[in-house]
């Protein structure tokens, strides 16, 4: 979606309309929507006055950032404001009170806050200052970008040279969900989507289980972040190519995963564990577009008999993995969100979320946006000691797990939905997490 010229009408992607019609469902669990954060833990106040120009000159390179989302027809457009909005805010922890208490009330007010889906302005950026550190919080809401997108926002605003940054404002292109698909011939687009529908109809076949499952009203989204030493994140990392190879890092936590939930509520109903996780269509070390999504749902699935033996649950996960890749199973789904782009959003958030049977398909949301690039030397003049992400998330399953690795040590960031969920219970949760992540267990 990135623009050299704005027009008034800017059509979401196929991609868009998928993570739209989520945070639909999310309103309609009375929650703020599909809001999402990207938060940079910093040593101390950088360069204000710098950052709020680059953050202008963002915005102008990119008119995007300020527009409103409105429904024209079926369909759902970037449209220009009569006014300009703010994006950049500053909020100074007051003396008497707790810098991290500040920082955390702070973020967890502006993810939980809600707004009409048109005023909802589709990225902001929130400076949390203290006497001895900072925090910058990123807010988008998920239709806006995903979170390579973020990535490329960030890299574009610590880039000092304004030639250098235009290289982020390349001329429009298709979007990579159109492009994957237009590689396919109508006939074969049929086959695709007769597989995806296969594919969704087999995991359908065990019920879901809901670890958290409560008859509470959902109210407000918290979150609670732990931070794994370098020597840990090496022992993980180590772990993870054993049983899952190089490129099965994200298996391996959601495994992980799947173990701990198991041990928490093992009489909790179903029978098997599902996790829905991205498969990012966006090309590798691509500089455009910086917004828009190019994600594919995929799942996870794991009977919990499987779960409860920790090889044979790996060994699982992998194979249903090279299933995947080798049947095209990613790509089959594109026919599926095409088709499901034409839907209300209400009928398509319930394609996405429910079985045939009408239960809960998901038992927790996964991501894993891996080992995160440094993004510059220092952010204006402050260190950079870590970072995590948020979201907010349906109910059920009202818990996602989201993970990152900087500066060689794994972040693992819990986002749960209060009063389904307690802070008591996510750091029961971690300490088993921690345990089979480590091979404790």
């Amino acid at each position: 979606m990135t623009e050299s010229n704005h027009t008034n009408l800017t059509p979401l992607n196929i991609a868009d309309t998928f993570t739209l019609a989520m945070d639909e469902e999310i309103r309609q669990d009375g929650l703020s929507g599909s809001l999402c954060g990207f938060v940079l833990e910093l040593n101390q106040t950088p360069d204000i006055e710098t950052l709020q120009h680059r953050i202008i000159a963002f915005s102008q390179d990119f008119p995007t950032a300020t527009a409103s989302l409105q429904q024209k027809g079926k369909r759902f457009y970037w449209c220009a404001r009569g006014k300009t909005p703010t994006l950049f805010f500053q909020h100074h922890c007051p003396k008497n009170q707790s810098v991290q208490a500040f920082k955390h009330g702070t973020i967890k007010q502006l993810i939980n806050q809600k707004q009409s889906r048109e005023s909802t302005t589709p990225i902001e950026f929130h400076l949390i200052t203290s006497d001895k550190q900072a925090s910058f919080f990123v807010r988008w809401i998920h239709p806006f970008c995903d979170a390579r997108g973020v990535d490329l926002i960030l890299k574009y605003i610590l880039t000092d040279e304004p030639q250098q940054r235009q290289i982020f404002c390349q001329e429009n292109t298709k979007p990579l969900v159109n492009i994957q698909l237009d590689k396919y011939r109508w006939w074969q687009k049929v086959k695709l989507l007769l597989k995806g529908k296969r594919y969704v109809a087999t995991i359908d076949k065990q019920q879901s289980i809901q670890t958290f499952k409560s008859e509470k009203a959902p109210e407000q989204l918290n979150y609670t972040v732990q931070r794994l030493s370098k020597e840990q994140t090496l022992q993980v990392n180590q772990l993870a190519r054993k049983h899952v190879g190089l490129t099965g890092t994200s298996l391996y936590y959601i495994g992980c995963l799947m173990r701990a939930l198991d041990q928490l509520n093992p009489s909790a109903e179903g029978e098997a564990y599902c996790a829905p996780y991205a498969f990012n269509l966006r090309k590798q070390r691509a500089l455009n577009p910086v917004v828009a999504n190019h994600v594919c749902a995929l799942f996870a699935q794991a009977p919990r008999t499987v779960v409860q033996d920790r090889t044979q649950l790996f060994n699982y996960l992998k194979e249903q993995n090279k299933t995947v890749i080798r049947q095209q199973l990613d790509y089959a789904f594109l026919p599926l969100m095409w088709a499901g782009s034409w839907l209300s959003l209400d009928d398509y958030g319930k394609i996405l979320r429910l079985s045939s049977k009408g239960n809960e398909r998901s038992s927790f949301w996964f991501s894993d946006v891996g080992k995160v690039d440094r993004l510059a030397p220092n952010f204006f003049g402050a260190d950079i000691n870590s970072i995590f992400h948020l979201c907010q998330v349906t109910t059920p399953p009202a818990f996602a797990l989201l993970c990152c690795i900087y500066q060689d040590q794994l972040m693992l960031s819990y986002s749960f939905v209060e009063p389904l969920i307690n802070s008591e219970q996510i750091e029961a949760l971690h300490q088993l997490v921690l345990a089979e992540l480590l091979e404790e267990s």
